[in-house]
């Protein structure tokens, strides 16, 4: 007899193995909601499981809570068919072509839009969800496109029935998927994107140049439909795409879970005049604790920047609160650090070692590091780096854009050709306290002096490649091999200008600063010093939000786990224990 009806039977094939599962990603489905049911047509789910995938339906609630768990519980998410959505949440007035709206989709999709785009989400937008990625995300959506269509976009045949065509741009996600430039699909609708807006492109377009498709600009695996690929038996390659998407997203998260990860120098108190909420998501920053949780970052060096003062001017000319010098304003920049860190001490800490940040992620907090950008901040007086020593300071960029008593500046005039006589005891002092010498934004001879003097290795926080990029920001070759040899590190950085010389620089051009700083240094000397709020950020990183993106590159690339952590801060963080611990 069959063991059909045999649960014991059925149980013993399940625990036949360990683990009694494969693990597979997760992807939350939008339910539909009607008759006061939340419902989903099989073909959803089915087409999941199909693809390697499991599914699981999200129903249509608005409740910040259950949206915001759900997320960190997915791995992936479809944004499924149904009615037209309310034109108020678009500032429109409703068309007397409008269909049925549906009130209880329509926020809670929208949330879980916004929420899973800032945190990275992979994403499959079909049909009313091809709609919901426009209107969530700066696109505009057609209430009816009766008056524009040349083509019948509603037909009453069976949803398996493809019963038009898509002309498909042939650098898309969609073309790599059907190796195809024209493909049959099924319509059901009489609305439909009208722009994409800046956070996507059109990809494919009906016969009439209705808009059927569009992906992320911004290298997010997002992409949507204005067909139903679960009914379509050439569907399933838009399934297995999401899947994978989230797989590799999966990974990444994992990863996370297990490495330390460090952004080396950050620009986030320059906006601190403003009146920033660095526990909200504040669209004035693009350092924050919300951005930093959604982008897995675990800790910052976050810099008192001191601009260098132009013939003529005074400090106070340069910056916005009223101290009575440089070490007075890093001090005031300290004090805010500490306020912060004060008023959210549930989340986030003051880290001086590594041991401290490897605790407080242990302990689910995030870290702060403190920095001084630019030795103005000493005034001059060799003491004043006891006082930042013993404020937990655990490095100093010796210069900025301009050359001051320390050193000369990769923009300066060669005042001292170099490193000055000042310099040279500053560095001393600082391997003496055991703080990290910085050489960003210093000149070539500089660069030099300071490795030929101090006695630690040194350290470039945030600087890209000149090969690469011709700017005197940047490192040349011998600069990198010689900083190697001396077991420094070279901090990638993500300034535009430093990436690219001409046109717009990607999370493309910086994966290839660092492949070429790997190429000529060794994995055991690189990293990331993004130059966040410092007009640091590119397309594809452009704030904490989006690093978890860095980590799928490197995954993608096929680096280990132990190079990821070694590039992901573990480099700079074994110079900062080396230089702490030679402290005298």
């Amino acid at each position: 007899m069959s063991h059909t009806f045999d649960l014991q039977q059925h149980l013993d094939a399940v625990y036949a193995r360990f683990p009694e599962a494969d693990r597979q990603p997760v992807i939350g489905i939008t339910g539909n909601y009607e008759d006061l049911t939340c419902k989903l047509g099989q073909g959803y789910y089915q087409s999941v499981v199909a693809a390697g995938g499991v599914p699981v339906i999200i129903p249509p609630v608005a409740d910040t809570d259950t949206i915001v768990n759900t997320l960190s519980r997915i791995d992936g998410l479809i944004l499924s068919g149904g009615g037209d959505f309310n034109p108020l949440w678009t500032g429109e007035e409703p068309s007397v072509k409008l269909g049925g709206i549906n009130k209880e989709r329509d926020l809670p999709e929208l949330l879980i839009t916004r929420l899973a785009y800032n945190r990275q989400i992979p994403m499959l937008g079909i049909c009313r969800g091809i709609q919901t990625l426009a209107i969530a995300l700066g696109g505009e959506v057609d209430q009816d496109i009766s008056d524009k269509a040349k083509v019948k976009h509603s037909q009453n045949a069976d949803r398996s029935e493809p019963t038009h065509s898509v002309t498909i741009a042939p650098d898309s996600i969609l073309a790599q998927l059907y190796n195809d430039e024209r493909i049959a699909v099924n319509s059901f609708h009489h609305q439909a994107v009208k722009a994409a807006g800046n956070q996507f492109r059109v990809v494919a377009k009906a016969a009439d140049g209705i808009i059927e498709a569009i992906e992320s600009t911004e290298f997010k695996s997002i992409l949507g439909v204005q067909w139903h690929p679960e009914c379509l038996e050439t569907g399933l390659p838009l399934f297995q795409w999401l899947v994978g998407e989230a797989s590799a997203y999966r990974q990444a998260h994992q990863t996370h879970d297990r490495i330390l990860t460090l952004d080396t120098h950050c620009d986030t108190p320059m906006f601190f005049p403003q009146g920033i909420h660095f526990d909200q998501r504040d669209p004035k920053i693009l350092v924050d604790l919300q951005k930093m949780t959604e982008g897995r970052q675990d800790a910052t060096i976050m810099v008192a920047y001191l601009p260098q003062p132009k013939a003529g001017e005074t400090f106070a000319d340069n910056v916005s609160f009223d101290v009575s010098g440089p070490k007075a304003y890093a001090d005031l920049i300290f004090d805010k650090i500490e306020e912060i860190v004060s008023q959210n001490k549930d989340y986030i800490a003051l880290a001086r070692t590594p041991n401290d940040l490897w605790m407080h992620k242990h302990q689910g907090l995030k870290s702060i590091m403190l920095g001084i950008e630019n030795g103005l901040a000493l005034e001059g007086k060799l003491e004043n780096l006891q006082h930042f020593a013993d404020r937990g300071v655990v490095y100093v960029t010796l210069c900025h854009n301009g050359d001051n008593d320390i050193c000369d500046s990769s923009r300066g005039n060669n005042t001292h050709n170099g490193v000055s006589a000042f310099g040279e005891q500053v560095i001393r002092e600082m391997n003496r306290l055991g703080i990290l010498v910085d050489l960003s934004h210093g000149g070539e001879k500089s660069f030099y002096d300071a490795l030929d003097i101090s006695s630690q290795p040194i350290v470039c926080s945030h600087s890209s490649s000149r090969a690469l990029c011709d700017h005197p920001r940047n490192l040349t070759d011998d600069q990198m091999r010689a900083l190697a040899a001396k077991g420094g590190v070279a901090q990638t950085t993500i300034y535009h200008g430093f990436l690219k010389k001409e046109g717009e620089a990607t999370i493309l051009d910086v994966m290839a600063h660092l492949d070429h700083a790997i190429d000529v240094m060794g994995i055991d000397h690189v990293g990331l010093g993004t130059d966040f709020d410092g007009d640091g950020g590119v397309r594809g990183l452009a704030d904490s939000s989006e690093l978890i993106n860095f980590t799928r590159q490197l995954l993608a690339r096929r680096y280990s786990e132990q190079d990821i952590q070694k590039i992901w801060g573990g480099n700079f963080l074994r110079v900062m224990a080396q230089v702490q611990k030679s402290k005298q």
